[in-house]
């Protein structure tokens, strides 16, 4: 029960992390300028699975308990959007005007599996504290 709830409780906290990783993608999607020069850059997350010992694959074959870690945050290396924007501050002398490379779309759908995924994760940690104490009732009865 207890690597379960550990794995359950990694899962929040990298679900989390995505979410602010991906809200902060949204809030800059028209950011034409940072303080290190040029347009926001994208930022996802780079996510590992570490097995747990004593997981079942001594028990049964093939299966492991493993639970997710944020191994980095990265930055997109991909180009910026040029939009021809003549007249905006930020134009360069040909007159456009670099966009972070950021598909609001894309990232809002991100942003729904994520808040799924984490609602999913208080159901089953919750699922694991109720058979908990219902087992710990049954022991007592006997």
């Amino acid at each position: 029960m207890f690597n379960t709830l550990e794995v359950l409780s990694s899962g929040l906290s990298a679900t989390r992390l995505r979410v602010n990783v991906i809200a902060s993608n949204l809030a800059n999607a028209e950011t034409t300028r940072t303080p290190e020069g040029g347009p926001y850059k994208r930022k996802d997350i780079v996510q590992l699975a570490q097995e747990l010992p004593g997981s079942f694959g001594s028990t049964l074959d093939r299966m492991t308990l493993s639970r997710p870690q944020v191994q980095a945050v990265v930055e997109d290396s991909a180009e910026p959007k040029k939009v021809f924007q003549p007249g905006h501050p930020d134009a360069d002398k040909e007159g456009f005007v670099a966009y972070p490379n950021i598909n609001v779309v894309t990232s809002m759908t991100d942003l729904m599996s994520a808040s799924r995924l984490y609602q999913a994760n208080v159901t089953a940690i919750e699922t694991v504290r109720r058979m908990s104490q219902d087992a710990q009732q049954i022991s007592a009865r006997i």
